[in-house]
């Protein structure tokens, strides 16, 4: 692609986890997109962003909630990803008005998680979609991409403790009987698929989940279990003990709304309920509710297994834990 022909690409979070896998895939195609990140004032020195400067991003400081000072950084701009997190919402409400002021070519906002119905099922799902209905609202064209479960919050402990300070978000408790099937997807895939998704008229307005495999808790811990030789202890998560303790949390929350630690405790077994008891993050729920399946949109696209992930945590040349050193994380908090 011809140098002005690239694609602008403007990424609010570019220094998280999803944000990360973004970049890197978007600047390992330089004749395809001109990155640009926006960042909050106060974290524009930060080493992370000044590595993304030696890299060729154009680093613009910006309070996001300033809608009139967002919006010329992102006149020109083809496409605008938001990968803020859910404590960002007013952020991403104002980043969402800033693009259509902009009349960028196509927003897309912050999901990159499980698939799941809208309507009380889990708590950060209805929270996103409320972005997307802004997006509708303001006929701002948009791509929404999810991308199951990552591989780096999927493995479980072990009883000798070897993997402790490899998995920052460990699971110790099994949805139903564990053999409830859900897509997953490396970390570091989620860019490749992304920079594919955002450069193709077929995704516009549309939502796509882009994963790399289907598997069960089951299959993940007996990877876990075949590659350090231990015998995890299994503890399940029934569908009714789920909805007891959900039930539970909603009364609370409606008792305490300013509880932030019950909020996140709703999100919590929400995922679990959602991807491990329900079943709801499959290629085949995706269908039934809209979604493209990138597997089908790209076939040559190459993912990792999360058997060899495993193998590669446990072996220690690649890490589960994400957030690491990010406490105040919503997700980095305690968790089933």
């Amino acid at each position: 692609m011809a140098q002005q022909n690239r694609l602008k690409v403007v990424i609010g979070g570019a220094s998280g986890e999803t944000g990360t896998s973004i970049v890197n895939a978007l600047l390992a195609s330089p004749d395809q997109f001109e990155v640009t990140a926006l960042v909050r004032p106060e974290s524009a020195s930060k080493s992370v962003y000044k590595d993304l400067a030696k890299r060729n991003v154009a680093i613009k400081p910006v309070d996001f909630k300033d809608i009139k000072a967002v919006t010329p950084l992102l006149v020109g701009a083809d496409v605008v990803i938001s990968c803020l997190t859910i404590l960002q919402k007013a952020e991403e409400d104002a980043l969402i008005d800033a693009s259509h002021a902009a009349g960028v070519g196509r927003f897309v906002p912050s999901f990159f998680a499980s698939v799941c119905p809208r309507g009380g099922i889990l708590l950060i799902r209805d929270m996103k979609e409320e972005l997307l209905d802004k997006c509708k609202q303001l006929y701002l064209p948009y791509t929404v991409i999810d991308v199951g479960v990552w591989f780096q919050i999927s493995l479980p402990a072990v009883p000798s403790g070897k993997l402790d300070a490899k998995l920052s978000m460990p699971h110790t408790i099994i949805g139903a009987d564990g053999n409830v099937p859900y897509a997953v997807t490396d970390l570091a895939d989620v860019g490749k698929y992304v920079a594919r998704i955002i450069a193709d008229p077929r995704t516009l307005n549309k939502m796509v989940l882009a994963y790399g495999e289907v598997t069960t808790q089951n299959k993940v811990w007996g990877y876990v279990e075949e590659f350090t030789g231990e015998t995890i202890p299994r503890k399940y998560l029934s569908k009714e003990e789920a909805e007891k303790t959900i039930a539970a949390v909603k009364k609370g929350i409606a008792e305490n709304p300013s509880d932030f630690s019950l909020q996140i405790q709703l999100i919590n077994i929400g995922y679990k309920y959602n991807w491990g008891i329900r079943g709801d993050n499959t290629p085949d729920h995706a269908k039934y509710l809209g979604y493209l399946d990138a597997k089908e949109l790209y076939p040559d696209v190459q993912c990792k297994s999360i058997r060899e992930f495993s193998k590669e945590v446990i072996e220690g040349s690649r890490s589960a834990a994400p957030y690491q050193g990010r406490p105040d994380h919503p997700l980095n908090k305690k968790r089933d």
